[in-house]
């Protein structure tokens, strides 16, 4: 099977690193022109001049704060008006971690912001388009931890939770128009973002780093953390015309650790 994308545009949030930046590679790869959102006008650039363009694919970026919703929305509307999108693979940073009693309803608004309402603003913004061409793959990432929290990660459990349900009413809105919804149940990648969270247990628990690291691994049936690039091929398939009948899926992709958590 041969993942064609030429002549699709994809919009990728995070696009500039981590599972993000992965999944971009591999959209770019299959042929699509990729769009990365992220804030880091320097690494935008970079990445930008990376990405694979053997077939004629147009990258473009725009720098934006996902933490800023009022900025993220006028600056959105403003950038894709007029736009041809066919992917958006909807993608931010995690929230501060914490516990239940640590946090505060206002930071409970900040983290609705950032990865709820992102997500759907962007998914309204483009669903237009898609519903007119007949084709969209709309792509969310989310958590196993939607499965079983996280000890330590209220504002990330709580909120991918609330995604996984929207997505999947939107899913049934969209499934007539030829437009699919999927969220990914994210497990562990070789990532930043894993180092960061190991981290913060370790400093909330007091236990050893590379202690906590190894009971992580080993608590995974595969007994290793996955491969961005392993990301990248499953969002690129549900991407395609290929996925056309998987839809309003919650997906895991961890290596089998979804039960053993």
């Amino acid at each position: 099977m041969n993942i064609d994308l030429k002549g699709y545009q994809a919009v990728v949030g995070g696009g500039t690193s981590g599972l993000g930046l992965a999944t971009a590679q591999q959209l770019a790869k299959c042929g699509a022109s990729v769009i990365l959102l992220a804030r880091n006008k320097e690494k935008l650039a970079a990445t930008v001049g990376s990405l694979d363009n053997s077939v004629g694919q147009v990258h473009q970026s725009l720098a934006i704060d996902f933490l800023d919703f009022h900025s993220f929305k006028a600056e959105t509307e403003k950038f894709f008006t007029g736009k041809k999108v066919d992917i958006l693979v909807n993608n931010t940073n995690g929230p501060e971690a914490g516990s239940v009693i640590q946090k505060n309803t206002e930071q409970y608004q900040q983290a609705f912001d950032l990865l709820f309402k992102t997500y759907h603003h962007l998914s309204h913004l483009l669903l237009e388009g898609m519903q007119k061409r007949g084709y969209g793959r709309i792509l969310n990432v989310s958590s196993v931890t939607v499965k079983e929290p996280i000890p330590n990660l209220i504002l990330s459990n709580t909120m991918r939770t609330a995604v996984v349900s929207w997505a999947k009413s939107l899913s049934k809105e969209a499934a007539p128009f030829g437009v699919t919804v999927n969220t990914i149940l994210t497990g562990s990648f070789e990532t930043e973002r894993i180092e960061s969270i190991i981290k913060n247990q370790s400093e909330a628990t007091g236990e050893d780093f590379k202690e906590l690291l190894r009971k992580k691994k080993d608590a995974i049936p595969a007994k290793r953390f996955g491969q961005p690039e392993e990301y990248g091929y499953l969002l690129a398939f549900l991407a395609s015309p290929f996925a056309s009948y998987i839809n309003g899926a919650s997906i895991p992709i961890d290596g089998a650790a979804l039960n053993c958590l």
